[in-house]
């Protein structure tokens, strides 16, 4: 799997440590691979910073110190050290319970006194043997355990609680089909155990998914739901430092009902279009979706069993204005494609004429820095497609259209809503968060 799933990411805050390691890095992925391979410290979490792709390594997660707001910094911590209850035995155990079940305080495990220890951080590398925090370094049957600071008993057996099933399965709608886009059960836990924060309330977590706004997706309760295409349900969580967390919810044993052979010609946004057609509209090759070349991408077909990515047709999987997809020319990296449509009214006919890759009326310049455009551009400077201001794959982020209602955030169309320099867009490309778009400054002779 992607190595972030094995961590909590939330979005807009930063953590104080002292022990920490800077790194220039790319994306999110690399800056993980940083933190796995971090040899000064065990490294339990690791700050991304977006526009200035800075990467920091941490020894703390924001259990462990104190936190605060940061734009344009997301966190991600290590699951296994967020999770205070045992699964098994618990050799996998890294909470930070440091007393026996009786009370006594452990010992550490790299001290000699009062016990001198069979069990030491050197001998056991992989064990997690930090400080005198419980653990199971020998997958003891009876749990987690240490050697404790009473020198008239050499160790005893923690008190850590087993991990619950979050799941009830109440009935069928208790499975995942697809990617969970239309499940409508009643789990309102997210993996960790936090409860799911209300989805028609702002607190702690401000967000845009307003129940009115989304009456095809059941935002009821606190239930976990999929309403922006993630690869699971998800919930904002109750707790002020998660934003959001994904749902431990099982597979559907029974594979989803194929419905027909799906649309072969263009209906609404083509979400549903299951046609053959394999070149974009200028002409150009598509490229294979289970491929990563000549541009990488996340739209892997394992991932999103339901969204049609065979060969190299195209689909539309995102909500996009139509079908498209990745080109096999390495400086275009996608375009729409021109699909009949299943109107034949004259009307259909001609828009389907009239629809280039961009919409007629694009301002092809901005002024100042751009605060103001309004066009519908929405291709970066190196070409890359734009992601969607409401959407938070595959970046999550914090400029969604609700926290800056004047800032005209529609679609994925290129904005500047933060002051920056020029207008800029989010991308569909995982390894690059964001870019300029491909835009130039109007010339004042010409506005005059």
């Amino acid at each position: 799997g992607d190595i972030l799933d094995a961590y909590l990411r939330t979005d807009g805050v930063w953590i104080f440590t002292r022990n920490k390691q800077f790194y220039k890095t790319n994306n999110e992925r690399e800056c993980a691979d940083k933190c796995e391979a971090e040899r000064n410290f065990t490294c339990r979490a690791f700050l991304f910073t977006r526009k200035k792709l800075q990467c920091l390594t941490l020894a703390e997660n924001a259990k462990m110190t104190v936190s605060f707001p940061s734009t344009d910094t997301v966190l991600y911590e290590k699951r296994i050290y967020l999770i205070q209850c045992k699964r098994g035995v618990g050799t996998d155990y890294r909470g930070t319970e440091a007393q026996t079940q009786r009370g006594i305080p452990c010992q550490k495990w790299a001290e000699k006194t009062p016990h001198k220890p069979n069990y030491t951080p050197e001998k056991h590398p992989n064990a997690g043997l930090e400080e005198n925090y419980c653990r199971n370094p020998d997958a003891d049957e009876n749990g987690p355990w240490c050697y404790t600071t009473d020198p008239d008993m050499r160790f005893d057996y923690c008190a850590i609680p087993e991990c619950e099933d979050q799941v009830t399965h109440t009935g069928e709608g208790e499975c995942l089909q697809c990617n969970g886009e239309d499940y409508l059960g009643e789990v309102s836990r997210t993996e960790s155990g936090l409860e799911c924060q209300r989805w028609d309330v702002q607190e702690p977590h401000m967000h845009g998914f307003i129940p009115a706004h989304y009456p095809e997706r059941d935002l009821s309760m606190n239930y976990c739901r999929n309403p922006d295409g993630e690869l699971r349900p998800w919930c904002f969580t109750t707790n002020p430092k998660k934003r959001w967390e994904y749902c431990n919810i099982p597979r559907c044993t029974t594979p989803p009902a194929v419905p027909g052979l799906g649309s072969q010609c263009l209906s609404g946004k083509g979400e549903d279009y299951r046609g053959r057609t394999a070149t974009t509209e200028s002409g150009i090759a598509c490229q294979h979706w289970n491929t990563q070349f000549p541009h990488k991408h996340g739209w892997i077909p394992d991932r999103y069993p339901c969204k049609g990515l065979e060969e190299n047709y195209c689909r539309n999987p995102d909500g996009e204005k139509r079908p498209w997809c990745y080109t096999t020319t390495s400086s275009i990296r996608w375009e729409y494609c021109r699909i009949p449509s299943c109107d034949r009214t004259e009307q259909g006919i001609a828009g389907m004429n009239n629809v280039p890759g961009q919409a007629a009326l694009t301002e092809e310049c901005y002024r100042g820095k751009g605060q103001s455009y309004r066009g519908t551009a929405s291709v970066t400077a190196s070409g890359k497609k734009c992601q969607a201001w409401s959407s938070m794959f595959p970046h999550r982020h914090i400029k969604t259209p609700d926290r800056f209602p004047d800032a005209d955030l529609r679609d994925n169309y290129c904005r500047n809503p933060d002051g920056d320099s020029s207008p800029w867009c989010f991308t569909t490309d995982p390894n690059t968060v964001w870019e300029y778009c491909n835009l130039r400054r109007c010339d004042d002779h010409t506005q005059e």
